[in-house]
């Protein structure tokens, strides 16, 4: 089947744009960027078409990479019902983003590097979907961290941008130290990073294994995925990483790379089966991650702001379904999210474009007579992850509150509650943003038909693609189905509930939303400000560390310590120096005194020792 070509056109097109993109005329660069997440796409397609129902795993073989000992850790890509989800979901809703891209960034700076970092992108996160083992997993793991820090920072000459870059870097990086404890726990215990030799490995482990080596290394696990999927407490990273441009936003922060965390999981779900104590930290981080995310974005005014913790809250919801078991609901609602987000954030980018970059939802309102195609398509997306009956979202998220329920009741109420807290919140910035008077300053106008193409086929898939019964597809991987009806319309009804304030407060009664707002008071400010979160990192661990690298690390041991000795022996030898460096004056009678002083010194010397005896 070759499956390495999947990964591979991506790769050449980053090569290409990178090495002669400066050189090539965007016609050029749009064709090589978007040719080549095309092959990928169709060669995924024919693959999957070749493969048929995949009813094993399908594992092609390139060479060896490390050999120690008995540790042979193989360049492998293989292709399951799982790995089928998510190459379909990558190289499709990536190509629809790579379009929509081309329009967007037109007349920006930078183009030709823009869609050799989105390539680049695309051939990693290609690599960690098709890898076979938890080794070449990583460097895909690795190198989509890359890229979402080459274009969250994509603007470099903008202190924000380069600010939430660094960010999210090292942010990545406390997730991905755990990650990497884990790959070092597998290799000890299981002698091997192969998925398929570690899961049956895992089968065979005694009950009280559970507590002990695989609770470590799937809480190790757990904390790669928090950092990558950002969930609490390494969710931070995400919202400023709206610093990039909001194509970067869509692909990356929203459909592909932050749901490795969840895909990571689910592939791994022999393992964490099998630790139950993990298994109830993951849901629990999850659901705590939902509610407290919403929250957030009931306050935001910033439309990809509101958007980045609609995000991260539904990233809550994918862990909340894994660590309740049902690791297929956490999947279906990896795909049909990266439905609805993507095309939350494209029609935010739509909505930006037409107002020459205004951001504001205070600077919005009645954009529906100006931007149609983007106020319906962004009204399909906001009825998608409202969970709104028979959109995508209805069918995905309530299969995960259903098998919540089945768990523990009180997750199932508070993921309801966290439902109605998004449809509000997503209705509020769709109703502030088309209805109503405009309030900016822009002259509003549609976007080109390169961006709402895009649009128009992602919310036929938000609203349609929960009939595409990814659950079903996965039972023979993950024997699990939890289903009750009274339960999913309980929920869809209280996201219409959301809704219906949302209209009332944004809509019927305007000056509602402002009155609840004073009411509130100090909790609505603390709210507006994010709970203080990130000034609580500054102060407790940021600060410090810059402080304590200053004054312990630079002045204690750089300066101090390590230049103190090396200038020590300097001057040292400087001071011998400078009394030795007295013999070689050059002046012949300064030479003629030393020589007559060493004979006397001689003369004396051989006296001395001759009276002695």
């Amino acid at each position: 089947m070759n499956l390495w070509l999947i990964p591979i056109f991506p790769l050449l097109g980053f090569l290409l744009n990178g090495l002669l993109g400066r050189r090539l005329p965007k016609a050029m660069i749009n064709l090589i960027a978007l040719g080549s997440v095309a092959l990928s796409f169709a060669w995924v397609v024919k693959t999957l078409v070749g493969l048929g129902p995949i009813e094993t795993k399908y594992i092609e073989h390139y060479c060896t990479w490390i050999q120690s000992g008995t540790l042979n850790i193989s360049v492998d890509f293989a292709v399951d019902r799982l790995t089928a989800i998510m190459l379909m979901v990558v190289t499709g809703v990536g190509l629809l983003i790579h379009i929509y891209a081309a329009g967007y960034m037109e007349h920006e700076g930078g183009y030709y590097r823009f869609f050799a970092y989105f390539n680049l992108f695309m051939f990693f996160m290609l690599v960690l979907v098709l890898a076979q083992n938890y080794l070449l997993l990583f460097v895909g793991w690795e190198g989509v961290g890359l890229c979402s820090y080459l274009l969250i920072g994509f603007y470099f000459t903008e202190q924000f941008a380069t600010t939430a870059g660094n960010k999210a870097f090292i942010v990545n990086r406390i997730g991905d130290f755990g990650f990497s404890l884990a790959v070092f726990l597998i290799v000890r215990q299981f002698g091997t990073l192969d998925f398929t030799k570690v899961f049956d490995a895992a089968k065979g482990l005694p009950a009280e294994a559970s507590t002990g080596i695989l609770t470590i290394i799937t809480l190790l696990l757990l904390v790669g995925a928090a950092g990558k999927s950002a969930q609490i407490p390494l969710y931070v990273w995400l919202p400023d990483a709206m610093a990039g441009p909001t194509p970067v936003s869509a692909l990356i922060h929203a459909a592909t790379m932050v749901t490795a965390g969840v895909y990571m999981i689910a592939r791994s779900a022999s393992l964490f089966s099998k630790a139950p104590i993990t298994m109830d930290t993951v849901a629990v981080i999850g659901l705590a991650t939902a509610f407290f995310a919403a929250t957030i974005g009931l306050a935001q005014t910033d439309i990809k702001k509101v958007f980045a913790y609609s995000t991260v809250s539904q990233l809550g919801y994918m862990f909340l379904g894994v660590g309740v078991g049902a690791f297929s609901a956490g999947i279906f609602h990896l795909m049909t999210h990266a439905f609805f987000k993507a095309l939350l954030f494209l029609g935010a980018g739509a909505v930006i474009h037409g107002l020459h970059g205004e951001q504001e939802l205070g600077q919005m309102g009645g954009l529906f007579k100006h931007m149609k195609i983007t106020a319906i398509t962004l009204f399909c997306a906001s009825l998608a992850i409202s969970g709104f009956p028979f959109t995508s979202g209805f069918f995905s998220k309530d299969a995960i509150l259903v098998a919540a329920y089945e768990h523990a009741p009180w997750m199932y109420w508070v993921g309801v509650l966290t439902a109605g807290m998004t449809a509000f919140y997503v209705f509020r910035a769709w109703f502030l943003a088309f209805t109503g008077d405009y309030r900016g300053h822009a002259h509003p106008h549609e976007s080109p038909l390169v961006m709402t193409g895009p649009l128009m086929i992602l919310a036929v898939l938000s609203l349609a693609g929960g009939f595409i019964n990814i659950p079903h597809f996965l039972e023979p991987m993950f024997a699990e189905r939890a289903e009750n009806q009274g339960l999913a319309w309980l929920s869809a009804g209280v996201g219409i509930l959301g809704i219906l304030l949302a209209y009332v407060f944004y809509v019927a009664k305007r000056g509602l939303a402002d009155s609840f707002a004073k009411a509130a008071g100090g909790l609505y400010t603390l709210v507006y400000n994010k709970y203080f979160v990130d000034e609580a990192y500054d102060a407790t661990v940021v600060e410090p560390l810059i402080e304590g690298s200053r004054t312990v690390l630079w002045r204690g041991v750089d300066a101090g310590l390590i230049d103190g000795t090396v200038n020590g022996v300097g001057t040292r030898s400087r001071g011998i120096g400078s009394i030795l460096r007295l013999a070689q004056s050059g002046n012949i009678r300064s030479y003629a005194a030393w020589v007559v002083l060493g004979s006397i010194a001689l003369l004396l010397a051989i006296g001395f020792s001759g009276g002695l005896r």
